[in-house]
């Protein structure tokens, strides 16, 4: 039975055989940042901030947290960009495709209109 020792491993492969450890004090930073971006987001229904600015910044404030969520406590930040592509790349053609029906479907929506109102 042959063991591997530190004389055997290559000066390259002993960052890759080590678990990388992140300081805790990544994670609250990320917390507080969390929280203030709960804060902001709870503050917009308390000032009744309306119209599409309400919108507007609850999906800006909802899309912050969650990037930060995935990034750092799903540890995407520190995988491989093959990775990355791979969990990213099909949510966002999902959304182009959804973009490019919509367009569709206004375009025929107001053809359809100028037909009805021309006869």
């Amino acid at each position: 039975m042959s063991q591997i020792t530190n004389k055997d491993v290559v000066p390259g492969e002993v960052e890759q055989t080590q678990p990388k450890l992140h300081p805790i004090s990544l994670y609250l930073k990320i917390w507080a940042l969390l929280f203030v971006l709960s804060t902001m987001s709870y503050m917009v229904d308390y000032f009744e901030v309306q119209g599409l600015l309400r919108w507007t910044l609850i999906l800006l404030f909802m899309s912050l947290k969650a990037g930060l969520i995935i990034t750092i406590f799903m540890h995407v930040r520190w995988e491989r960009l093959a990775l990355k592509l791979v969990l990213f790349l099909p949510p966002l053609a999902i959304v182009v495709f959804i973009s490019l029906m919509a367009i569709e479907g206004d375009y025929t929506f107001v053809n359809r209109l100028f037909s009805f109102i021309s006869v």
